[in-house]
């Protein structure tokens, strides 16, 4: 197996950052041709997912995340900015990691499908990602 931990930064805004050019790059230099891209993120209050970009679906999702997820002083982990317990609690609903076939050297995703970070804690502008390739 190879594996590579990328950084990516996200600023301090809440965003859905497209990580699909990194997962590429790191398939070419890993010389890939049929196997298992799996792509995670070893933070509590991030999450990966496969989600259309610059159609108005990352802001679609960041606007109900807001709504399921507000960020108020609801939340009992109170540490950090307020309303930052919600960010604890994002994992449960954009899972911190996927997995994703590769086939030719190529990510098998759909037209419009992009890999992305999502990250609503804006207390950590800079992130970790690790990408594991499963040679088949």
């Amino acid at each position: 197996m190879r594996s590579e931990e990328i950084q990516v930064r996200t600023g301090e805004q809440e965003t859905v950052r497209d990580i699909t050019a990194e997962c590429e790059r790191f398939l070419r230099d890993a010389d890939a041709q049929d196997g298992l891209l799996h792509v995670f993120v070893p933070h509590a209050t991030a999450g990966i997912a496969v989600i259309e970009t610059g159609a108005g679906s990352d802001s679609d999702l960041l606007r109900q995340l807001h709504e399921i997820l507000p960020a108020d002083d609801r939340w009992g982990h109170r540490h950090g900015s307020p309303g930052h317990g919600r960010d604890h609690v994002l994992p449960a609903l954009v899972a911190p990691s996927m997995t994703v076939p590769v086939l030719g050297g190529r990510m098998t995703l759909g037209t419009w499908q992009s890999v992305c970070l999502v990250d609503t804690n804006t207390d950590n502008p800079s992130r970790k990602i690790r990408l594991s390739l499963l040679a088949g």
